[in-house]
């Protein structure tokens, strides 16, 4: 079964220097229908303003993974980290037993554009941690190119969750697929372009649920870029 979950349907709110959009319940924004999938809790698609940000603040027993569309982020945190990530790179951060951070966009002119998903943890209270890598444009254009793990297998970033993450850049006419081992969901978010996902048209923003289906085909229909998530179910 799939279900589409339109991008015009989701939470909006424009706050001026950030402009978000909630693919599931966060904030201000609650619908008890649209809580988590799997253990996928959040999907937020923000256009920060350039020079604006999130002031530090705090997060708990929460797997952070932040996927930069364009522009830059600059991330400081109370385990010492700072950097700046731009497009291509991919932020995990382990809340565990707590951590606080500030997001901010350090251009002058330039908007950020990013995902923030958030994975619910296979366990709680562990020690908070910090990664970083690049994924170089040839890596993810025409393939699915994994990010996220548990493990950190093929070069991924590792994480305190049971679910895979996927990026992939795509033409017309190419097409990516995953397998799903039984009980395992899929899950695709259009972060630009239109896909087709098994079957369905799909444009940016939207998002695809996928339960009790072995394969997951993403085909392009436009240029495009998705993330693919195989998920617990």
């Amino acid at each position: 079964m799939i279900s589409i979950r339109p991008a015009g349907e989701r939470g909006h709110f424009d706050h001026g220097w950030l402009d978000t959009w909630h693919s599931f319940s966060f904030a201000d924004y609650q619908d008890p229908a649209q809580v988590s999938f799997g253990n996928l809790r959040v999907i937020n698609e923000d256009f920060v303003a350039p020079g604006r940000g999130f002031p530090t603040h705090g997060h708990q027993d929460m797997e952070i993974l932040t996927y930069i569309l364009a522009g830059s982020l600059e991330h400081k945190d109370s385990l010492g980290n700072g950097s700046v990530i731009r497009p291509g790179d991919v932020q995990r951060m382990s809340a565990g037993t707590g951590v606080r951070h500030s997001e901010y966009n350090p251009a002058p002119a330039e908007p950020v554009h990013l995902l923030q998903i958030w994975l619910l943890p296979n366990r709680r209270g562990v020690a908070p941690g910090y990664a970083q890598r690049h994924f170089p444009e040839a890596e993810r254009r025409g393939r699915l190119c994994l990010l996220l793990s548990p493990d950190g297998r093929d070069g991924s970033v590792d994480s305190h969750q049971d679910g895979l993450v996927y990026a992939a850049i795509l033409g017309p006419g190419e097409v990516v697929a995953l397998d799903l081992a039984p009980a395992r969901l899929g899950y695709v978010q259009v972060a630009r372009g239109q896909v087709r996902v098994n079957g369905l048209d799909l444009a940016a923003g939207d998002g695809a649920r996928l339960r009790g289906e072995a394969r997951v085909e993403v085909s392009g229909l436009a240029p495009s870029e998705v993330l693919v998530f195989d998920l617990p179910g």
